[in-house]
């Protein structure tokens, strides 16, 4: 039996290591740490907007100061190397590298992302650039209404060559955009959404007038991943490897046998924005049933647009924190989702219910639902937010280490059932800026102490991980 093989205590078969290939890391966003709002000839973004407005976010909070990353980025790093990763997803914010969203470049913004990734390359830590984590330039929400126009598309690729041509002598792991769903379809809202609240609770917070006004700015999104991944391949001086990290929802099998299994698979079409973001980007098609049951609030797609958004990617990137149970039934879909019960576990936001088999299934759904099987997949965001509490100067989040173990167990099943799993990336490695719940939810390994000069204190869960990464197993 292979080393890499162990014999549990029921005689089972089970491996116990990811492969030395396998990639630990961390993963961050600009604005939710990096503060330095404007420094550096940095302009403002949409989030910067959205904060100003009152009771957009909890308690006021806003990332004009954050984690103060941008000052204190060298001591982030040394953390990193205390915990063992070698690979740093970390994002860059299109106004500190073309204020007004398009035309000079300021290279003092460009500058800082130099001296970053040059400390991290310094510490063996490879970079993975995130080119749009949700802080889009207020500027072009000003000029054309950012999304809900098909210029941001080509202005985003326009961003993407500028900021390639200048660091793809460092960096060779590209990512277009982060979460289409969160940033397009929580940030313009219509009907249900405006009867709840004033707004949409994400930036740019924008009302539009129907349905089909939010697909419409979900396909100029797709656009721009695919005119992104064709501008980056064109600016970058060497070979490198372009992904697109989505949170699709994941239909998980309430009971692992055939006809829940075929059931969950029916489902993933249909749950979430799936037909409209995950399967135009992998497939270069939208979900048939899923237009059809939009209808007229279908997006308007023009002829070669497809093409455009069915690039090749190198690599898939997964944001997985939970997921959905489904269960066959005599229905016209063939499967009904299945509540779950008022006791069920969750950790500390309201959506974030325990489900492991998410990480799983959200691998298998890509591989066989899809038929990608032949693309490398990595979680590039799993993680929670815990009710964490600093006692003489120790943080013990023992629910974060079981959230995460478990999550883990997960990963490592589809690893040694041959899912193509090749890396994971932990959400955070600091306690941030948590977009509408400001500082008040903590997703780090490390503590920032937000009334104590942003002192940074690794918890028990970055010891956990730490031992993770050395071992390259769950421990």
């Amino acid at each position: 039996m292979s080393d890499n093989f162990a014999i549990n205590s029921r005689g089972n078969s089970l491996k116990s290591r990811f492969d030395d290939s396998f990639a630990w890391g961390v993963a961050t966003s600009a604005y939710q740490i990096e503060g330095a709002v404007g420094e550096g000839g940095r302009s403002p973004s949409v989030w910067d907007s959205l904060c100003q407005l009152e009771g957009a976010v909890l308690n006021g909070d806003t990332g004009a100061v954050a984690c103060d990353h941008y000052h204190r980025y060298l001591d982030d790093i040394q953390l990193m190397a205390q915990l063992g990763v070698k690979h740093y997803r970390f994002s860059i914010a299109w106004s500190r590298i073309i204020p007004e969203g398009r035309g000079a470049v300021n290279e003092a913004g460009v500058d800082f992302y130099r001296r970053l990734v040059d400390a991290l390359l310094e510490n063996g830590i490879t970079p993975h650039a995130t080119l749009f984590h949700w802080d889009s330039p207020q500027a072009l929400e000003d000029r054309y209404g950012s999304w809900r126009s098909r210029e941001m598309a080509q202005d985003f690729a326009d961003y993407a060559g500028a900021v390639v041509g200048r660091l793809g002598d460092r960096v060779t792991n590209w990512i277009t955009l982060n979460e289409i769903f969160c940033f397009i379809h929580m940030g313009y809202g219509v009907g249900d959404v405006v009867k709840q609240q004033p707004r949409p609770p994400h930036a740019p917070g924008t009302v539009v007038e129907r349905l089909k006004d939010v697909w419409q700015a979900s396909h100029h999104a797709l656009l721009a991943h695919g005119l992104g991944c064709q501008a980056i391949r064109a600016a970058s001086p060497q070979p490198c490897q372009v992904s697109l990290v989505d949170n699709w929802m994941v239909p998980v099998p309430v009971i692992e046998s055939p006809e829940h299994i075929e059931a969950a698979k029916r489902a993933f079409e249909l749950v979430g924005t799936n037909g409209g973001v995950i399967l135009p980007a992998l497939t270069g098609r939208y979900g048939e049933t899923f237009l059809a049951q939009l209808g007229e609030e279908a997006p308007e797609i023009l002829p070669g647009d497809l093409e455009t958004i069915h690039q090749p990617l190198d690599g898939l990137g997964f944001n997985v924190y939970t997921g959905c149970y489904v269960r066959a039934a005599q229905t016209e879909a063939g499967f009904e989702w299945v509540d779950l019960p008022k006791g069920y576990p969750r950790m500390n936001m309201p959506w974030l219910q325990v489900v492991p088999e998410a990480m799983y299934w959200g691998i298998r759904h890509v591989s066989e639902t899809l038929g990608r099987g032949d693309l490398p997949i990595f979680v590039t965001e799993n993680g929670c937010a815990a009710q964490d509490e600093l006692r003489d100067g120790a943080v013990w989040d023992t629910d974060r280490i079981f959230y995460l173990r478990q999550y883990l167990r997960s990963a490592q099943r589809a690893v040694a059932e041959g899912f193509p799993l090749r890396g994971y990336f932990l959400w955070s490695l600091l306690d941030n800026f948590e977009w509408a719940y400001g500082y008040d939810r903590r997703f780090g390994v490390v503590y920032v102490d937000y009334d104590n000069g942003l002192e940074r204190v690794p918890k028990a869960s970055f010891d956990w991980f730490r031992e993770c990464v050395r071992q390259g197993r769950v421990v």
